[in-house]
């Protein structure tokens, strides 16, 4: 969707939606990826997981996690369309390396544990990391950066929400 496009990953609770939200209230072009292009899925195929399967593990935070996906075709869709002049796609995916050559840049939004587990203990129950046992998995990738994207540029963002979209944008020329 854009001439320029950016990918904004973190694990839970790192600010993902929040520099989504400034970044439109901007007038930037955004992607809410864990909203419009997610599903439920296998990492490697991309192959929808039937109803029966995602039921029967829905109740592990482990599964659903490894399995929260982005539909390929329509980020590269997305990424084709010119239409604006830079487009930010917002969220996490397990399926990331079938696309993420695609972007001119990625960014990862980091913050130290306390303020990752402050920001947790906060979320409502039906928001991913609001029930313990997600923000047991949450820690854990935190501690593990099993799912952080290599040779991303790392945004500190436990600064406030207007530094952190000022650095994003800085890092993409946006701001002289």
């Amino acid at each position: 969707m854009g001439i320029r496009n950016y990918l904004i990953e973190g694990v839970s609770g790192t600010g993902k939606t929040s520099v989504a939200t400034e970044l439109q209230q901007r007038g930037y072009h955004v992607i809410h990826g864990d909203r419009e292009l997610a599903y439920q899925g296998d990492p490697e195929t991309g192959e929808l997981l039937d109803g029966s399967a995602h039921r029967q593990n829905n109740l592990d935070v482990a599964f659903v996690h490894k399995h929260h996906l982005w539909d390929v075709d329509k980020v590269k869709s997305l990424v084709a369309d010119r239409s604006h002049a830079i487009s930010f796609f917002c969220g996490g995916s397990r399926n990331s390396h079938h696309f993420i050559g695609l972007f001119d840049g990625v960014f990862v939004l980091d913050v130290d544990l306390d303020t990752l587990k402050r920001r947790l203990a906060s979320r409502p129950e039906d928001e991913f990391g609001g029930k313990p046992a997600e923000r047991d998995v949450v820690v854990r990738l935190h501690a593990t950066k099993e799912d952080i994207p290599k040779n991303a540029t790392t945004i500190d963002a436990a600064a406030p929400l207007a530094s952190v979209v000022d650095d994003i944008l800085s890092t993409c020329g946006e701001l002289g």
